[in-house]
């Protein structure tokens, strides 16, 4: 029986808790949270055997196994060293911590004590996910992919979260490096950096506050990004993120040499694109007819897995939990490689480190359009 614990008792929590809890051989020893009232509402609604407010004696009195920590970003790294020196395996969710070198040396204390790790990039294993690795790994896409787009919006006017961030200028997320983005576009990063080859891609940034914010008067918040991340002659990728475009995207898209794949993350489809293309008049019947009938495959798998009761928002975070599950007692590799680990905290790292040096340039300037030399903007020639 697996012993586990959870640290930090706000709304994620409750998706812990809850895919845990599908989980046979595990129970919650314990939940933790600095405000009791926290600790308690968690461990009244689920099966848990114990509430606290102080993460040491959760550890001593509970003793678990693994350590989920569900607790604000800039906590992460703090609460992980605290858990990993007390013997646990820990995952982290996202993002794994609020830099690189973090992210490091969380990885390297894991190692030197025999300790698993993981982080909380649960949309890399959603039903539809698992099949795109799958043709990727069976080599559908021709080789190494060529050029990748990541899409991940986000509509703050449905959000209570972003309301209470953008009413409260003491907000937590606003100490945060990358502030509102910090906290959200890791799972899109992740996506990219699974598939890259290389560990120190070029990142070419350009961020701005949307006129939607910047006409309730909000002047911090960055809720525009675009992202061109480049291996130099090898592959591309363009990352979005929005709080204004429609439709809210949740995509990634994927081409090789020979064939391309767009998952669609809300609509939990997966669609194969062929690199030949018919001949004349034929392209404008065939493929239609093709996408439609890939459309209706997706929709009778989507029922398939729905009457199997396992079609739930978090799916994708049970499939990570009993994964790094069987991490630890298979004593095997984690089910997210360190090096992508590390390779998205770098890519964070670098956008951040540019949208501050645009908004420096910006405040000197007075120039809200202004666009400073980036650190990470590198001239990739061919050869080099």
């Amino acid at each position: 029986m697996l012993k586990v614990a959870i640290i930090g008792c706000g709304k994620i929590a409750d998706a812990h808790a809850e895919q845990i809890g599908r989980l046979p051989g595990c129970r919650i020893v314990g939940v933790c949270d600095r405000e009791p009232l926290m600790a308690r509402q968690l461990y009244e609604r689920f099966p848990v055997e114990a509430c606290f407010s102080d993460v040491r004696e959760l550890l001593e009195n509970g003793r678990p196994d693994v350590v989920h920590i569900t607790s604000s970003p800039e906590s992460h790294y703090g609460l992980a060293v605290i858990c990993l020196e007390a013997g646990c395996h820990v995952y982290i969710e996202k993002p794994f911590t609020l830099c690189e070198l973090d992210a490091r040396r969380l990885i390297e204390l894991a190692a030197s004590r025999g300790l698993q790790l993981t982080a909380g990039h649960d949309d890399q294993f959603s039903h539809v996910a698992r099949r795109m690795r799958h043709l990727v790994q069976q080599g559908y896409l021709g080789g190494t992919p060529v050029h990748m787009e990541s899409f991940y919006c986000y509509e703050m006017s449905q959000s209570t979260y972003a309301t209470a961030l953008l009413s409260d200028p003491s907000h937590w997320v606003r100490s945060l490096p990358g502030k509102l983005l910090h906290n959200i576009i890791s799972h899109g990063i992740a996506r990219i950096a699974e598939f890259l080859t290389t560990d120190n891609p070029s990142v070419i940034v350009h961020g701005h506050i949307s006129p939607r914010l910047r006409s309730i008067g909000e002047e911090d918040i960055i809720d525009e990004l675009r992202v061109i991340i480049s291996e130099c002659d090898q592959t591309t990728a363009y990352f979005t993120f929005s709080s204004q475009m429609r439709p809210a995207l949740h995509q990634f898209r994927i081409y090789g040499p020979s064939n391309g794949l767009i998952l669609d993350q809300d609509q939990e489809t997966l669609i194969r694109l062929p690199g030949k293309k018919a001949k004349s008049y034929l392209e404008t019947f065939v493929t239609p007819l093709s996408l439609a009938k890939q459309y209706s495959a997706n929709v009778a798998t989507n029922v398939r897995t729905f009457l199997k009761r396992d079609f739930q928002m978090k799916s994708g975070m049970k499939c990570l939990i009993e994964r790094f599950y069987a991490s630890i007692a298979e004593n095997g590799d984690p089910p997210i490689s360190y090096r992508e680990i590390v390779l998205t905290a770098r890519i964070m790292d670098a956008i951040f480190a540019q949208l501050t040096a645009l908004k420096v340039d910006s405040v000197k300037t007075g120039d809200p359009d202004a666009s400073p030399e980036s650190p990470r903007a590198n001239l990739c020639i061919a050869g080099d």
